[in-house]
């Protein structure tokens, strides 16, 4: 009987770490903008090496950019993870290089999130980037990471 309150403890344990594993895991592939990288056809593409949807995309960015995107550059796995980048996430997004530059991990760290000329071009396109952000903002602040302004 002993044995076996054991082993259910034990199992109980490896669920809950595992589920807190993947809501990390999950948490990472919201971008520092607050947009979900997971829905990303760059990151899909990438995923599944999928050439259509890497041509797919570099069309529809090139008409949304007005700058010619290749679908070589259609190769990304999520700005906040391990891995290859988009040329424009990796150096040109002004979310993330004013992410990395203040020594953040998305906007949901930075105090002045709400006020943010920036982020709020891409929350007029996207609003659920506030959401994502929000949630990580919670978060962040039951474990005291927050930066002080």
């Amino acid at each position: 009987m002993l044995r076996t309150k054991f082993f259910r403890h034990k199992l109980r344990v490896a669920i809950i770490f595992e589920k807190e594993e993947n809501m990390k895991n999950a948490n990472q592939l919201i971008g520092c903008c607050g947009l979900d990288c997971e829905k990303c056809d760059a990151r899909i593409a990438t995923i599944k090496d999928d050439k259509a949807l890497c041509e797919k995309t570099a069309a529809l960015w090139t008409k949304l950019n007005g700058v010619t995107i290749t679908s070589e550059m259609i190769n990304c796995t999520g700005c906040r993870v391990e891995g290859v980048k988009t040329p424009f996430c990796d150096k040109l997004c002004p979310i993330h290089n004013c992410v990395r530059e203040n020594g953040l991990d998305t906007c949901a760290d930075c105090p002045q999130m709400d006020g943010c000329p920036t982020l709020g071009r891409i929350a007029a396109n996207s609003p659920v980037v506030l959401e994502n952000l929000n949630k990580l903002r919670v978060e962040t602040t039951e474990k005291g990471n927050i930066k002080d302004e």
